[in-house]
């Protein structure tokens, strides 16, 4: 049950939240991995913004801000795919509200046929916790945001359609979503105050060869 964004933080920092405690004491590996990641975030952050200048601006601060906000909501997303090998789990519920919410038959269809029964369903719930999970590393970190942030696009569509005609859902939640995803790929988020920057520095995508010059050209 919601109260105030301040004490829910809060509560999810302390693995209060119901997500959490229904992880038993499994829960604290997701609370230390969360804790991990925003201070890392916040380590990399200050690291960057003393060793460049450029970065020392209202749109990088901004940006980086964004970034961890979104990264964080992927995170605490993530946690309703669990227990894996189960369909007492919040991804089977909404999965099962595509096979008559989804905005076309033949994605119904798939759904219903494909994607829900077991054991496909336990794939698909390792996939999409791993994914999320990446998300949020990525955003947090500012890593290879370029990639994860247009695939985030895609990711976030199938939802956008999946629960079009849901009673329940406003679909512009997920065109607002998919177009942030968007944006911090276009603007390669990663650059402000993020391990992407610190990679363009170390490895100057004109002046670096093999797979790391890859790496960086596409990623960050």
């Amino acid at each position: 049950m919601r109260t105030d964004p301040f004490t829910d933080t809060w509560l999810f920092f302390l693995g209060q939240q119901s997500d959490q405690v229904g992880l038993g004491h499994g829960r604290w590996f997701v609370v230390a991995g969360f804790a991990l990641l925003v201070l890392a975030s916040l380590f990399i952050a200050v690291r960057e913004w003393i060793e460049d200048p450029a970065q020392r601006n209202g749109r990088d601060l901004t940006m980086w801000a964004l970034r961890v906000l979104v990264g964080g909501m992927w995170f605490q997303g993530m946690l309703w795919k669990l227990p894996f090998l189960s369909v007492e789990n919040g991804l089977y519920f909404w999965t099962g509200e595509e096979v008559t919410n989804a905005a076309f038959q033949i994605h119904r269809d798939l759904v219903k046929n494909v994607l829900l029964p077991t054991p496909n369903f336990y794939i698909l719930d390792v996939f999409v916790f791993l994914t999320e999970l990446t998300f949020a590393a990525s955003l947090l970190l500012g890593l290879g945001v370029r990639i994860a942030g247009a695939i985030g696009v895609a990711f976030v569509a199938q939802l956008w359609l999946g629960l079009y005609l849901h009673p329940q859902e406003w679909p512009w939640t997920y065109v607002f979503l998919a177009g942030l995803m968007g944006l911090f790929s276009v603007f390669a988020a990663g650059r402000s105050l993020g391990l992407d920057a610190d990679l363009r520095r170390r490895f100057p995508p004109g002046l670096t060869r093999g797979w790391a010059a890859r790496f960086v050209r596409v990623a960050t």
